[in-house]
């Protein structure tokens, strides 16, 4: 199923929000900081790598690896536009920040590792709503373009025949559209 430019934006914009809004959390949680610098060059990088992604429904398999990869790919960028870190300190895993030492430590990684599959996990219950939704929207309009004209009604067969019949009203059914008293009173009693 082809899908068109817009929705292809959007879907890679709420990856990239998703993604980069993760990844500054997690750093700022994690006693870091991120410079501006850093959000300017994280944004188009994360957007870039989502938007060829975007074309076709993406599972979990597709999700999880991306979203860690970038995860890991943005802890680097914040950790080197920091202002207190140096690039030999970022490679070994250690980033000084005054005197406090915050290295990669085992709950910190396991904390990491539980946000991203939580959150891989959101985004793959999203991605099946979405195109879930767009299939039945696909379905629903096939029916629609295969039959466009609406359904005719036929009036009620008039008691007697030779009556001229009356146009039949276009209002919807579930409404009530009679006026006066029931047919059984006007007829003349013999």
């Amino acid at each position: 199923m082809p899908v068109t430019s817009p929705l292809r934006l959007a879907r890679a914009a709420a990856f990239t929000a998703v993604c980069l809004g993760l990844g500054v959390v997690a750093h700022l949680f994690s006693g870091g900081v991120v410079t501006p610098g850093a959000l300017a060059l994280g944004l188009p990088a994360v957007f870039a790598a989502a938007l060829p992604l975007s074309g076709r429904e993406r599972t979990l398999r597709a999700i999880l690896p991306l979203l860690a990869a970038l995860q890991v790919a943005l802890h680097v960028l914040f950790a080197l536009s920091s202002p207190a870190s140096s690039p030999w300190h970022v490679i070994a895993g250690h980033v000084m920040a005054g005197h406090a030492h915050a290295g990669p430590g085992f709950g910190m990684l396991l904390g990491h590792g539980w946000a991203v599959v939580l959150t891989a996990l959101w985004l793959a219950r999203g991605e099946a709503a979405l195109w879930a939704l767009l299939r039945r929207l696909a379905v629903r309009l096939t029916r629609i373009a295969a039959d466009p004209a609406p359904p005719v009604f036929a009036p009620p067969a008039s008691p007697h025949p030779d009556e001229p019949r009356l146009p039949r009203s276009v209002a919807p059914r579930h409404c009530v559209t009679r006026r006066g008293p029931p047919p059984r009173l006007l007829q003349p009693s013999a």
